[in-house]
């Protein structure tokens, strides 16, 4: 008997939703049940903001969660909402209470129990009594500046210092994410905010920082230092989401630093900022480990970041569905990777 196809729902049609439906669209094997927004998308055709024809496809209208949601009504929800585990908690609870597994691209939900421990215990507790898994995952945190850097450690006899350097395109993402990063601010609201402790810059450094140590049995010390500054541009640049005049914040260099012991063992840097070409800026992704053996990585361009968080939570959908009830992390599943074939046949019976 030829199995069902998977079944996903998708909360928030914005930039990385958006995406991931057409990622889905032209996949085999799993079919789009349903799409979940707010606000003028209501009622609205999910065709109507991607860069697919419909065909003969079956509609989808957008409706709110309580519509869309109901037991079992799909065998994944995809929520690309928010960065915060905070914002995103009642939502995956939602999903979880009415026994679906959730994967979301909140960026704090690659590793949630470094900041928000009751929240991942409580989600952990819910997923198990409801049978179904939660995964927070995406390019970076997800892959890039965690994942690959625990991956290479494989090949480490000992490791003495991590560094992670993600230099970006912010170009792909949505309003959120800008706003996050201060694009298009003047450089004194940049430094207001970031003195008032309200621009996030990249979300995440928490999360992947103690996913490596953790990974690696490093017992971090409390504090995990962070520092946010603003990438000046000196010419006019626009992207989708965005825009910036000469002289306005581009984007956000941000640094993060993991301690044990009060000696600095996890060093990430990551100037993001909003078409870097203009001015001559290259991308790329470096991970240098110093060890035994010692480790360089290198890849440039950078591995784009709309594209790849799209992709690392397509293709983790069969993983989350295989996997044990509960909260997982990205170091708890199989290692990511592309679906070319039918994803039923992913799906362990």
């Amino acid at each position: 008997m030829a199995k069902e196809n998977v079944k996903v729902i998708i909360w928030g049609i914005g930039a990385m939703g958006k995406g991931m439906a057409e990622m889905l669209l032209n996949k085999k094997g799993v079919e789009i049940v349903g799409a979940i927004d707010i606000g003028e998308k209501l009622g609205k055709s999910m065709f109507d903001f991607l860069d697919i024809e419909k065909g003969n496809r079956e509609d989808i209208i957008i409706k709110t969660a309580e519509e869309v949601i109901t037991e079992k009504a799909a065998d994944v929800v995809l929520i690309a909402t928010s960065s915060f585990t905070k914002d995103v908690f009642p939502k995956i609870k939602y999903c979880l209470e009415n026994k679906i597994n959730v994967i979301s691209t909140a960026e704090e939900m690659a590793y949630p129990q470094a900041q928000e421990s009751k929240l991942a215990e409580e989600m952990d507790r819910i997923g198990k009594e409801n049978g179904v898994t939660v995964l927070g995952t995406g390019i970076n945190p997800g892959l890039i500046m965690d994942l690959l850097v625990i991956t290479l450690t494989g090949a480490c006899i000992d490791v003495d210092s991590i560094k992670a350097e993600r230099i970006n395109n912010l170009s792909p993402f949505g309003p959120a994410v800008m706003s996050g990063q201060g694009v298009g601010l003047t450089v004194e609201e940049f430094n207001k905010k970031v003195e008032e402790g309200t621009l996030a810059g990249h979300v995440g450094f928490p999360e992947s920082i103690t996913m490596i140590a953790h990974a690696l049995g490093w017992k971090l010390d409390d504090e995990i230092k962070l520092s946010r500054e603003p990438i000046v541009s000196s010419v006019y640049r626009k992207s989708t989401y965005a825009e910036v005049d000469a002289g306005d914040v581009a984007g956000c260099n941000m640094k993060g630093y993991g301690y044990v012991n009060g000696e600095k063992k996890i060093e990430m840097l990551h100037p993001q900022q909003i078409e870097p070409q203009l001015e001559g800026g290259a991308t790329g992704d470096y991970i240098t480990i110093k060890g035994t053996p010692n480790i360089n990585m290198a890849i440039t361009p950078e591995v784009p970041g709309g594209i790849g968080t799209i992709a690392m939570c397509v293709n983790m959908i069969p993983h989350v569905i295989n996997a044990r009830p509960g909260l997982k992390t990205m170091i708890d599943l199989p290692v990511p990777r592309a679906i070319m074939g039918d994803m039923r046949d992913l799906i362990e019976d």
